[in-house]
């Protein structure tokens, strides 16, 4: 009994971390959720699906000074500190990297919550007759569990095209029920939870019905995610496979007449799957870039100039992502790609965890890579196109192909999480630039400009109190 008790006051206590985007979920009895009596009727499952989808919107996974919307950005080249801001999140900043900060170190709590979630319904799935709903609903959890997992390896482990030991170094506990007293271990190589995480998109691939709107996934958004997975994994063919399936469905990348649009949460244009805000929320996902003060934005990180020129005149995206003003007498380019939420409060806009953009830049980087250099170079022309106005199509080959493809990558999904994970994966350094925070680049550059291949840093360490509540979990070389 006393077990019992315990595991409804956690999962009440996981249920109600963040607030939920699901207005008319209620629970009994009010302030808790009985296993034994609450995952019964299709309502009941329904509802803590919708749970498992609010967990992203957790502090310090996409809510907050540390979301993760901004931390791997941060971490990379393509952001530069604001000395007017706050100095949040300087340790990230400065490779200040321990496991005692929460800034880094958040989405390992966070995740783990997601897939707990997740996992509450999948241990009660039984209890719904067999048909096109149970599937649907075991399909959308385990693909919420899958991408918990996802985020957590590839921010505490090396990511399998890393390097050659990539694929057979530790791993990460990949929990497929909900027990507060399981004592999980990092018993499972890199490969072995990409293959956990594969087979979980697979089945919600195959038996996910879904597509109501972009807040929930459907079956594009999980090919998408296979298609993101596998690019990871460094397995090329099926990099296009499911990235080809997902465009056949949503073809779209944002047309450029739509494209500010995105942004300002009027359209969902080339969105996949996001995390959806309400204006009752009012999760401030943006705060980590800046705030309002007297009417102008001030930041506590701006675009590095090296990256902001990279931004052609021409392109929709400069003025979609950033806006040059002044703060306190000074002019910076400021990221505003989180304050146009049209209908509702500054920065309470939703988060676009995968776009139709990224999937077609990921066939096109694995299509170069199997040597199709006119179908890479077709797929980047389709996004030049709704990118840059009176687009001439281009005809790189070899090398400049390649940079081509990098480059928009870096351009399309600038201030989106991936800038990281892409150099960690492709086993590049972080060299940022000499220039200073300043719009035209004038001011004190980073301190720190570098991180090493070789550096442990680019594996994440596990956060001390994970360790201090189960001493089986082994802490990441280093650290």
């Amino acid at each position: 009994m006393k077990q019992n008790i315990v595991k409804i006051v956690l999962f009440a206590s996981l249920a109600f971390i963040a607030s939920s985007c699901t207005e008319d979920l209620s629970v009994l009895p009010n302030d808790r959720l009985v296993e034994d009596t609450y995952y019964i009727t299709e309502n009941d499952f329904r509802k803590g699906v919708d749970y498992a989808y609010d967990a992203f919107k957790m502090a310090g996974y996409y809510s907050g000074d540390n979301a993760q919307v901004i931390i791997p950005d941060i971490l990379s080249d393509n952001l530069i500190q604001n000395p007017q801001g706050r100095r949040s999140n300087n340790s990230a900043y400065i490779f200040d990297i321990a496991a005692n900060v929460g800034a880094v170190t958040s989405v390992y709590g966070g995740g783990y919550v997601v897939a707990a979630r997740a996992n509450a319904v999948l241990d009660n799935i039984n209890n719904l007759p067999a048909g096109s709903f149970r599937n649907n609903i075991e399909a959308e959890a385990k693909a919420i569990r899958a991408i918990a997992h996802f985020d957590i390896v590839r921010r505490y482990c090396k990511i399998p095209t890393q390097s050659a030991d990539a694929a057979g170094s530790m791993g990460i506990a990949y929990v497929e029920k909900f027990d507060p007293f399981l004592v999980t271990t990092r018993n499972l190589s890199v490969s072995q939870v990409y293959d956990k995480i594969i087979a979980d998109l697979v089945f919600a691939e195959q038996n996910i019905t879904q597509s109501a709107n972009v807040g929930k996934l459907t079956k594009a958004a999980v090919q998408g995610m296979l298609s993101r997975v596998y690019l990871y994994k460094g397995d090329y063919d099926n990099v296009i496979l499911w990235g080809q399936k997902s465009l056949a469905s949503n073809s779209s990348v944002g047309s450029i007449a739509n494209f500010k649009n995105i942004w300002a949460d009027t359209s969902n244009d080339g969105v996949l799957f996001k995390v959806l805000n309400s204006s009752i929320e009012n999760i401030k996902t943006g705060s980590c870039y800046n705030q309002t003060v007297s009417g102008q934005i001030k930041s506590e990180y701006v675009v590095d100039y090296d990256f902001f020129t990279k931004f052609a005149s021409t392109d929709i995206r400069k003025t979609s992502y950033i806006q040059t003003s002044v703060f306190s007498g000074k002019n910076y380019n400021n990221v505003i790609k989180y304050k146009q939420a049209t209908g509702k409060p500054i920065e309470a806009v939703d988060i676009k965890y995968l776009r139709s953009a990224e999937v077609l830049l990921n066939i096109a980087e694995a299509m170069y890579k199997k040597g199709n250099e006119s179908g890479a170079l077709s797929l980047l022309n389709t996004l030049r196109t709704q990118r840059y106005s009176g687009y001439v199509p281009g005809t790189e080959t070899g090398q400049n192909l390649w940079n081509a493809i990098m480059l928009e990558r870096r351009l399309e999904l600038a201030f989106e999480t991936d800038r990281f994970f892409t150099l960690k994966r492709l086993g590049l350094p972080i060299q940022r630039s000499n220039f200073g925070p300043e719009a035209d680049g004038a001011g004190n550059p980073a301190t720190v400009l570098t991180l090493p291949v070789a550096s442990h840093k680019w594996q994440l360490p596990i956060p001390q109190a994970a360790i201090d509540n189960n001493n089986q979990i082994q802490q990441n070389p280093g650290y």
